[in-house]
């Protein structure tokens, strides 16, 4: 059985740390595990619900629904912006909450993850993004943590995919994520 993560990040610049934190989740992938970055966040429309009519659905809202619901786990990448999430993560999360009680992250395992300038590495931001996932529907897994801080100092000259700490600790995430869709229910 080959486990499939999707991975949201919550960052749309191209050189974003945490896009690169990502592409290096893909590398560390381990084996029965496949990562996909989705490409399509910066398409959505800010939620609406005139928008998510039946039948009139924006494609980009469509297209992110159904990436999710063919995931078994879902990994955000979430930087800090003014203390917070960043606005791109929520809005993703407010699309993937609706329908209403059946959303696609509905009982979805799901942990976050990020880097951030400030000293924390993006806790805040993190604990916010676990809220809304949580009130979402998804299985949020609390233990499941990387706070990665100094972000714009710690990845000047390195790759995070370079940084062992950040290797090692990104790793644990990735097994601790996989193995709760491989783990027998119940336990």
């Amino acid at each position: 059985m080959t486990v499939h993560i999707l991975a949201l990040v919550g960052s749309l610049r191209a050189g974003s740390h945490n896009r690169q934190l990502a592409e290096t989740a893909v590398r560390l992938a381990p084996e029965g595990v496949g990562i996909e970055v989705y490409e399509g966040l910066a398409d959505l429309p800010f939620y609406n619900e005139d928008l998510d009519v039946e039948g009139a659905v924006p494609a980009a809202a469509t297209a992110l629904r159904e990436a999710t619901l063919r995931a078994d786990a879902v990994l955000l990448f979430s930087p800090e912006y003014n203390g917070t999430i960043p606005a791109v993560l929520k809005n993703a999360v407010d699309w993937l909450s609706r329908p209403y009680g059946v959303g696609a992250l509905k009982g979805k395992p799901l942990a976050v993850i990020g880097t951030a300038f400030g000293q924390y590495g993006g806790v805040w931001a993190q604990d916010e993004a676990r809220k809304a996932a949580r009130i979402a529907g998804a299985a949020v897994l609390e233990d499941l943590t990387l706070s990665v801080p100094g972000s714009v100092t710690r990845f000047a000259e390195t790759h995070p995919a370079d940084d062992a700490e950040v290797t090692a600790r990104l790793g644990e995430v990735l097994a601790g994520l996989s193995a709760s869709v491989t783990a027998p229910a119940g336990v």
